[in-house]
């Protein structure tokens, strides 16, 4: 199938994410920088590393810089430890940092539906030396139920997220397959049905996956797409990922959801990153 070229990209909904764009602006800054720079949407990795329950007035201040700017929030990471950092989620590691997890559950959902953003992701957690990993999957369910039933509680999907072995190398998820699985069993365990797949197009494709087929076999599973260029993780058009292409078999195969920019913007200012979409 030949590539259906950034016009008929133009049909795709993009949203930024405001963790890897616009960083170079204070966090409340970043919402109206989205929104001068064309978007009406945006994404974020939890915002507050530090801290699982941050108080009332900076959540209150997040909430009124994004309802400012007019841009709709389309998703959400859920606490997930030093990230960007050494972490990759803290759901599945025990003790202290699944307990921050589970103090965040309420706090994310809660934040997320007064602005009425329809995903919530939840990062799986690094393996941790000297535990069982059945012990860590069996805690990983455990409280990615607990974050489902939030999810619910708001009328989210709860995303599941393959990252890269990579970069990630001790992170379990870095199949799209592993992940699809992880999704399917909190469905089970659930009944809610509304766990899905992140399907992140620059992860697999440092995964050396089989792109077109991971679309084909996974879209109806999926409940967010994210993008990057490979190989450096910059915009469309700076690698070799043949971006149009695979949004346009995304499209075809029924996905008619949010693409979120989840990449680098160079050395340049990020309002300068976007001169490959179709205005």
């Amino acid at each position: 199938m030949p590539g259906l070229g950034w016009d008929a990209a133009a049909e795709q909904r993009f949203d930024v994410n405001l963790s890897i764009l616009f960083t170079e602006l204070p966090l409340l800054e970043r919402p109206a920088a989205a929104a001068a720079a064309g978007f009406t949407a945006v994404e974020l990795w939890w915002p507050w590393i530090d801290s699982p329950t941050p108080g009332r007035s900076e959540l209150d201040a997040l909430r009124k810089a994004i309802e400012d700017a007019g841009v709709r929030l389309t998703g959400l990471n859920f606490y997930a430890g030093q990230l960007p950092g050494p972490d990759r989620g803290a759901l599945s590691v025990p003790g202290e940092e699944s307990e921050r997890f589970r103090a965040n559950v309420e706090v994310a959902a809660e934040f997320a539906g007064s602005l009425g953003c329809g995903a919530l992701n939840a990062l799986y957690g690094n393996r941790v030396d000297g535990v069982d990993p059945a012990e860590q999957d069996a805690l990983a369910l455990e409280n990615l139920v607990l974050a489902a039933r939030a999810a619910d509680g708001i009328g989210a999907i709860l995303l599941i997220e393959a990252l890269n072995k990579p970069e990630s190398p001790l992170y379990p998820l870095v199949s799209a397959p592993a992940a699809v699985g992880v999704v399917d069993k909190v469905n089970a365990a659930t009944g809610l049905d509304n766990a899905r797949f992140l399907m992140d197009l620059y992860h697999l494709s440092m995964n050396g996956e089989d792109l077109p087929a991971v679309i084909e076999r996974y879209t109806a599973k999926t409940g967010h797409v994210q993008i990057a260029d490979n190989p450096g993780r910059g915009a469309p058009g700076t690698g070799s990922l043949p971006l149009e292409d695979l949004l346009g078999r995304l499209r075809k195969a029924g996905y008619d959801g949010w693409v979120g920019l989840e990449y680098k913007p160079g050395d340049r200012p990020s309002a300068e990153a976007f001169d490959w979409l179709p205005r």
